[in-house]
Parts: C-alpha cells; sequence; structure tokens
C-alpha cells in the first residue's frame, strides 16, 4: 500500500460516530436519555416515514436539560447501556 492510502484508512477507522437528538431525560445524574429521529423510505409506497432511536449519554457536567438539542460522539462503553457521550449542546431548550 502506499502511505496515501494508509493514512487515509487509519483516519476512517478512528473517525467516532456522530449523531444529534433531543434529550428527553435528564433525571439520571450524568446521564442524559437522547432521541435521535431519522427519515427511512416505505421500500413498497415509497413515502418518508419518521423513525427514532433512544441512546443513553455520559453528560459529565449535567449541562444537558430536557428538549435541549445535543450532539452525540460514540465512544467505549461506561456501563451496561451507556456507549454515547455528549460531545456538545447545539440548542438550549426554549422556557
Amino acid at each position: 500500500m502506499t502511505e496515501a492510502n494508509l493514512s487515509s484508512s487509519e483516519s476512517e477507522r478512528g473517525r467516532r460516530q456522530v449523531r444529534v437528538g433531543t434529550v428527553t431525560s435528564d433525571k439520571m445524574d450524568k446521564t442524559v436519555v437522547v432521541r435521535v429521529e431519522r427519515t427511512v423510505t416505505h421500500r413498497l409506497y415509497k413515502s418518508q416515514m419518521k423513525r427514532s432511536s433512544k441512546f443513553v449519554a455520559h453528560d459529565e457536567a449535567n449541562e444537558a436539560r430536557e428538549g435541549d438539542v445535543v450532539q452525540l460522539v460514540s465512544t467505549k462503553p461506561s456501563s451496561k447501556r451507556k456507549r454515547w457521550r455528549v460531545q456538545r449542546i447545539v440548542k438550549r431548550a426554549e422556557g
């Protein structure tokens, strides 16, 4: 392999997954539950449908509140269900 191919494969391997979603629960200590929505196309009818997933994420500073839009980044598992970390708060909840 050439040096250019080697460096591109290393950077691709080191890239972490990133998701953006809305905080639905902040009742736990240093933990938030985030709902991430995506749109998928129905295979038969070709219409757009909304699908959502819930992720449990680590929030070290307890900054995120319910309704905030946050950016998550994947990390090594810190507990049974926590595999994500809050990277930054994109938008604060109104009110």
